[in-house]
């Protein structure tokens, strides 16, 4: 029903596509103006909307500049409150959005701050903060700022150049715009990528000359969590009675690796950020152990007992880990 819904919406998607180009075709002439800042900034996105690993991403980012003062600038998607807010010790998931919290609980020695407007939320930091970096979360498609460096990510599954415009497809942003990336990542790939299915996506992808193209899979954490320090492993779950739920664009490599754990669960599956009533929370209940991901555990903790979440992050070949490291250890 939903693939009929986007195919007979295939005129609205033209629509999009021409408010798209042309509202990037005037910043390219100037009529738009994008404005750059003095604090580096190295923004991380894609053209399509969710579903890419956005998050893990800023957290590897996060870890590779340690050492340095690190701010992270997100919209905070579905948050309460309105304008910038820096987060601080009593800040709740309400004021920030799910995925800004969640960078905030697990690395409490950074800046994170949120605003719509990025540019005012650029200039708040550098006053309040004066940050070495600013990492700018999910902000490949708002060209009011120009970065120092963009890092575009495009799904293995879905890679952009075989998508489509909203609402048919997924694509948020012009094809075209990939070539403003200074890198491209191939995520979610399977561990098995081949060398030819890496020179096949890049004749697909035709980067730029200037442009590297990097491949990651995800790696999920072979303990389950509770909070920041409560690890549990996957035998004190099994054979109980497991509901998985989750609030993400793309689930299935999390579904495949619980199944490669040897668990029986039964999946409620829900849209990115789902905001989870209190009918959705009882039926959780009638479960002996709910896993969910880290994201979703933000807006789930407190409301359930036996829940538990797994940690995800790219991963990188050698070769390729080499090549990010110093692209982005290079800015500063």
């Amino acid at each position: 029903m939903v693939q009929l819904l986007r195919k007979i919406a295939f005129p609205f998607s033209l629509l999009y596509a021409l408010v798209v180009h042309v509202r990037n075709l005037l910043y390219d002439v100037g009529a738009f103006r994008s404005k750059s800042f003095q604090t580096p900034t190295i923004c991380v996105g894609n053209l399509s909307v969710g579903g890419t690993g956005k998050t893990p991403m800023v957290e590897y980012l996060i870890r590779t500049l340690e050492g340095h003062k690190v701010a992270v600038l997100s919209r905070g998607y579905k948050r309460k409150s309105k304008g910038f807010v820096l987060a601080d010790q009593n800040s709740l998931v309400t004021d920030l959005g799910d995925e800004p919290f969640q960078i905030h609980q697990k690395f409490p020695e950074i800046s994170v701050a949120v605003d719509a407007d990025r540019r005012n939320g650029l200039t708040q930091l550098e006053v309040q903060v004066q940050p070495e970096v600013v990492l700018l979360d999910d902000a490949f498609q708002h060209r009011r700022v120009k970065p120092k460096y963009s890092i575009l990510l495009t799904a293995y599954g879905n890679l952009f150049v075989d998508d489509w415009y909203l609402p048919t497809g997924n694509l948020r942003d012009s094809k075209r715009e990939y070539r403003r990336a200074d890198i491209i990542i191939v995520t979610k790939c399977p561990e098995t990528l081949t060398k030819a299915e890496r020179k096949t996506i890049l004749q697909k992808l035709k980067p730029k000359s200037h442009q590297h193209v990097l491949f990651s899979s995800l790696a999920y954490g072979n303990q389950l969590k509770q909070g920041q320090t409560d690890n549990h492993g996957f035998d004190e779950i099994k054979g109980r009675k497991i509901a998985l739920v989750t609030g993400i664009a793309f689930p299935e490599p999390l579904v495949k690796y619980l199944q490669s754990r040897e668990l029986s669960f039964e999946h409620f599956e829900f849209s990115d950020h789902h905001d989870f009533t209190r009918e959705e929370i009882a039926t959780f209940k009638d479960y002996e152990v709910i896993l969910t991901t880290e994201k979703d555990y933000v807006r789930l903790e407190g409301r359930l007992e036996n829940l538990y979440y797994l940690e995800v992050a790219h991963s990188f070949a050698a070769d390729d880990h080499a090549i990010l490291q110093k692209s982005i250890k290079g800015l500063l």
